[in-house]
C-alpha cells in the first residue's frame, strides 16, 4: 500500500447522491428556463445588468475554497442579491425580470469562476447551484411584486424591512441547500450541518445580507454610482477573511508538523495521528459538535501522543490503550504541558491532559479521542476481522473505559461511510 493510502481515510467510490443530483438538476433547469426567457425577451437595462454583473464577477474572482469559511464569495453574493432586489435605478423603474436576474448572475458567476473551474476545484458546481437557486428565490419573490408597484406606496422604512425579511428567507434557503449538499458529499448528519450553517448566518452571512439590501436601496436613490461605495467595505472584508483563512491554514500545518514529531522519533507508527484525527472529527460531527469544537477536537487528536516525547523509554509498539492508568495519566499530563508550550489554544491542552481521566469526567472531545485512539491501535495489525473485534472490545469496555455514546457514534460512522483505518505497515 502506498504512503498516501496508509495516511488517509478511505471511502468506497459511489455515484453522486440523489439529493445532490436533485439540487444540481433543479439549478440547471432554472438556469435553462431563465436563459431561454431572456433570449426570447431580450436584455433590458443593459447598463444596470453590466454593473451588477461586474460586481458578481469580481466577487467570484476573489472566491476561495476553505471548508471553515461559510461565505466564500461575500461580494459576489451581495451583488447578486442586490440585483435580485433592485426595483428602481435613480428613481426610474427598472424593467428586468426574474429570469434576466438569474441569467446575468449565472453568466457573471461563470465568468468570474473560470480560474476555479480551470483548477478543478470540486465545490464549484455546488457553489453555482446554490447561487442560482437562492438568487432565483429572491428574484421570483421580489420582482413580480415590484412590477405591480406593490412597494411604491410603502414608507421607506417599511420597504427596507420587507427587503430584510426577504433576505432572511433567502439566507435560510441557502443554509438548507448548503446543508443538503454537504450531507450528500460527506454523509454527515443533516441536523448538525444545518445548525452550523445557521450559526454562520450570524457572522459574515448577516453582513452579506445587509450589504445586499443597502446596495439595492442606494442604487434605487443614487443610481449605479453608489455601488462602488457600498462594495468597498465588503471587498476589504473579503480580503481580510482570505488572509485569516491563510493564517488558519498555516496554523494547522504547524500543528500537523508538531504531531509528526512522535512519528519521526519512532514513538508512534506513521500516519497514526492523522488517522486518529480524521476519524475523531467524523465521530464529532456525528455527535453534533460545532465548528470550533471540531477544531479543538482535531488539534487534540493530532497531538494526543505528543507527551511520549518526554518519556525516557518508548512505549512498546506505540500502543497506549492497554497501559496501566498511572502511566497513561503521566503521558497525558506531559502531553498537555508540551501543548501549552507550543502556544496552541489552551482548550486543546485541556483535552490532551484529560485523556487518561475516567470517561465520565472527561470533556466530549477527550472521550472521542480516547475511543478512536484505542480503535486505531486495536485494528492496526489485526487483519481483516480486526475492526469488528475492536468494536466488540470497545463495547465490552464501555462500563469503565469508554463512553457508550462515543463507541456507538464510531460504529455508525464506520458503517455509514464505509471507513477503514488502513494498516500502518
Amino acid at each position: 500500500m502506498s504512503a498516501r493510502g496508509r495516511d488517509t481515510v478511505h471511502r468506497r467510490p459511489d455515484r453522486p447522491p440523489a439529493a445532490q443530483r436533485l439540487v444540481h438538476g433543479s439549478a440547471a433547469l432554472v438556469a435553462a428556463v431563465s436563459l431561454a426567457a431572456t433570449l426570447w425577451t431580450g436584455l433590458d437595462d443593459r447598463g444596470v445588468a453590466l454593473a451588477f454583473g461586474l460586481i458578481v464577477a469580481a466577487g467570484e474572482l476573489g472566491r476561495w475554497s476553505d471548508a471553515q469559511v461559510r461565505q466564500a464569495a461575500p461580494l459576489g453574493t451581495a451583488g447578486a442579491l442586490a440585483y435580485a432586489l433592485l426595483g428602481t435605478d435613480a428613481g426610474q423603474p427598472v424593467r428586468h425580470h426574474a429570469a434576466q436576474v438569474v441569467t446575468v448572475v449565472l453568466a457573471a458567476s461563470l465568468l468570474g469562476g473560470v480560474p476555479h473551474i480551470w483548477n478543478g476545484r470540486s465545490p464549484t458546481l455546488d457553489h453555482l447551484a446554490r447561487r442560482v437557486l437562492t438568487v432565483a428565490f429572491a428574484a421570483v419573490c421580489f420582482q413580480p411584486l415590484c412590477g405591480r408597484d406593490v412597494f411604491t406606496p410603502l414608507d421607506g422604512s417599511v420597504h427596507a424591512l420587507l427587503l430584510v425579511a426577504l433576505l432572511v428567507l433567502t439566507a435560510l434557503c441557502d443554509a438548507v441547500l448548503a446543508a443538503v449538499l454537504a450531507r450528500s458529499r460527506t454523509r454527515w448528519p443533516f441536523g448538525p450541518l444545518l445548525r452550523e450553517e445557521l450559526r454562520g448566518l450570524l457572522g459574515i452571512g448577516s453582513a452579506v445580507c445587509a450589504t445586499g439590501a443597502v446596495m439595492a436601496l442606494a442604487a434605487a436613490v443614487a443610481g449605479m454610482w453608489a455601488l462602488p461605495v457600498f462594495c468597498l467595505p465588503l471587498l476589504l472584508t473579503q480580503l481580510s477573511l482570505r488572509r485569516c483563512a491563510a493564517v488558519r491554514a498555516t496554523y494547522r500545518q504547524t500543528i500537523t508538523s508538531l504531531a509528526r514529531a512522535t512519528e519521526i522519533a519512532g514513538c508512534t507508527p506513521a500516519g497514526h495521528a492523522h488517522r486518529v484525527a480524521a476519524l475523531s472529527t467524523a465521530v464529532g460531527r456525528d455527535l453534533g459538535l460545532s465548528g470550533p469544537e471540531l477544531t479543538v477536537l482535531e488539534y487534540a487528536a493530532l497531538m494526543h501522543d505528543i507527551g511520549r516525547l518526554s518519556l525516557v523509554d518508548p512505549v512498546p509498539a506505540g500502543a497506549t490503550a492497554d497501559l496501566p492508568e498511572p502511566q497513561r495519566r503521566r503521558i497525558a499530563l506531559l502531553g498537555g504541558a508540551v501543548v501549552r508550550q507550543t502556544g496552541v489554544d489552551g482548550a486543546v491542552a485541556v483535552v490532551v491532559e484529560r485523556l487518561a481521566d475516567p470517561y465520565r469526567e472527561q470533556p466530549v472531545a477527550a472521550r472521542i479521542v480516547r475511543a478512536v485512539n484505542a480503535y486505531e491501535e486495536k485494528t492496526r495489525d489485526a487483519g481483516p476481522g480486526g475492526p469488528l473485534r475492536a468494536l466488540a472490545e470497545l463495547r465490552l469496555a464501555t462500563a469503565a473505559d469508554y463512553a457508550p455514546e462515543v463507541v456507538e457514534a464510531l460504529a455508525r460512522v464506520l458503517d455509514r461511510d464505509c471507513l477503514t483505518l488502513p494498516m500502518a505497515g
